[in-house]
């Protein structure tokens, strides 16, 4: 028996008892898997073909663009920070995803409107432009909302402390992630066509009619989800984690407890409590063992979290120049039949499409009978094979863009095919499928119960500041070649342009965040040892 929680309010009022049968499991989670893929095929039939509206009808720089789109996706990113806080003190988990889907489906409408207004005047174009921005970053407020919740959520209809739940719980994330992958792929076939070939208004117009569904869907479900109530008396779980940290700075000339304490309570907190982050222990004058031990955990996860800053701002680079490379080369498949650019961004999903059910139905038995680890391999190794595949698709790319620039004449599409790009992308599908699960797994499992928004929170956060971080690397490049060499590395005319020094720069920094996270992921102590 399951005991109901009271995040909804008066539909499930607290302390009904829920059958684990009739609630939760995979009844429930496929239908968030549904509203996930709805969700994605919004987000990506955005931002996918960005890169061409951005350069194109509103008429920025290459490099301004991808400077844009970095910043915009960087804010999408970390906004689940903000919106955590929010769930986890305020609103909880299914009030935040009905609140921050509204605000994601009325931004996807001004986006579309905002490119039916014509640009005949100066004036006219910067109502276009002014819209577009705010429409934009109204997107990225409703999904920093939705994200995490929805993940969150979602895991939450499997019970952890269940052997044959944890392994759905597993599933779980492989199989939101196929869904996801389908739905991304479907997206960038149908929207970027759209966009580009009929009306840039019906293309944004659609990501928003499946939001809409999303939403419906979601409520949909509401009689048959499993709500958590777990929560240590009405204490905010931010405020029990900061208490620690401060609590420690106030006492840090204190003596160790387990030298000079005579208070048998502190005592007992220096035998029981976890051997890391020893300094810690010294706010046992004022918060408890439990307490202590949760801000271990989240400290733990700041060196992994800070390693992956580096596949991110790698990683932000396909919707933006990965893209702009592919329309500078020849995409006729027929005489008749141009391909989109940003249709090439199909070839990563479908590789992930299919690597995720091999990999849940046929590497991870392989691996579990070799390591008895219910998931096959633990999650930091997940990680560290994906980083290691995106190195090896960034050194891809810029063979690839060396030898692209051989061919190139000034402002001439070469003759060079597009399909040459197919190798990177579908060696970040990989890469990406093998990180991703594993950051979503791994932060939602190691963060304590009541923080499980946030760690959701923090693994997306990674991918917000790598765009960041991206957006202020292009910008400070582009600036700094634009005045010792003739030309940027990022020239509006990319035949012109040094894309390849630019990957050759991301592969050497790709390499050494690798070291750097292998290094750390090595010593890293799982919070639950029997599991992982």
């Amino acid at each position: 028996m399951l005991i109901a929680g009271d995040e909804l309010g008066n539909t499930l009022p607290p302390g009904n008892l829920a059958v684990r049968s009739s609630f939760g499991g995979w009844k429930s989670a496929r239908l968030i898997i549904f509203v996930e893929m709805a969700e994605q095929f919004a987000s990506y039939g955005i931002s996918s073909n960005l890169i061409t509206y951005l350069t194109g009808p509103l008429g920025e720089s290459a490099a301004a663009a991808a400077a844009n789109i970095n910043a915009w996706c960087g804010t999408e990113a970390f906004l689940p920070l903000l919106w955590s806080f929010v769930a986890d003190s305020f609103l909880g988990r299914f009030r935040t995803i009905i609140i921050s889907s509204s605000l994601y489906i009325l931004g996807l409408g001004l986006l579309s409107f905002s490119a039916m207004i014509p640009s005949h005047s100066k004036d006219s174009n910067q109502l276009q432009v002014t819209l577009f921005f705010i429409s934009l970053y109204l997107i990225a407020l409703g999904q920093g909302g939705f994200s995490p919740c929805i993940k969150v959520f979602g895991a939450d209809q499997f019970d952890g402390n269940d052997l044959k739940e944890l392994k759905a719980k597993s599933s779980f994330f492989n199989w939101l992630m196929f869904g996801s992958c389908v739905s991304i792929l479907t997206t960038r076939l149908i929207s970027s066509y759209i966009q580009e070939n009929l009306s840039w208004s019906l293309g944004f117009g659609i990501p928003g009619a499946s939001m809409l569904l999303a939403l419906l869907l979601f409520l949909l479900g509401t009689k048959t989800y499993r709500f958590t109530t777990e929560r240590r008396g009405n204490k905010n779980p931010f405020a029990r984690i900061i208490c620690v940290f401060i609590e420690a700075v106030k006492n840090r000339r204190q003596p160790d407890l387990h030298i000079a304490n005579p208070n048998e309570t502190l005592l007992l907190v220096a035998h029981q409590s976890s051997k890391q982050f020893r300094f810690l222990d010294r706010a046992a004058v004022s918060c408890d063992l439990s307490e202590i031990e949760d801000a271990k955990a989240v400290l733990k996860l700041v060196p992994i979290w800070i390693n992956c800053l580096v596949y991110s701002t790698v990683c932000s680079q396909i919707p933006t120049f990965f893209t702009k490379q592919g329309s500078t080369m020849n995409r006729y498949i027929s005489p008749g039949i141009l391909v989109p650019a940003a249709t090439l961004q199909c070839v990563l999903s479908l590789a992930m499409v299919f690597f995720i059910p091999i990999y849940d139905r046929l590497l991870v038995p392989i691996a579990r009978s070799f390591t008895q680890n219910p998931l096959g391999i633990t999650t930091l190794q997940r990680i560290g094979a994906g980083m290691f595949l995106s190195n090896i698709a960034m050194v891809v790319a810029a063979l690839v863009e060396t030898k692209r620039l051989q061919t190139a004449q000034d402002d001439i599409t070469t003759m060079m095919s597009v399909w040459w790009l197919v190798p990177q992308y579908a060696i970040y599908g990989v890469s990406y499928a093998f990180l991703t699960i594993g950051l979503q797994e791994f932060f939602y499992d190691q963060v304590p119960n009541e923080l499980r928004r946030v760690g959701m929170a923090l693994n997306l956060s990674i991918f917000g500041v790598g765009n960041f971080l991206s957006s202020f690397m292009i910008s400070v490049i582009d600036k700094v070649t634009s005045q010792l060499c003739q030309t940027s590395w990022f020239d509006n005319d990319l035949n012109n342009a040094h894309l390849d020094y630019f990957y050759w720069l991301l592969a050497c920094v790709s390499s050494m965040g690798l070291a750097s996270y292998l290094w750390f992921a090595k010593s890293y102590v799982y919070n639950r040892p029997n599991t992982f």
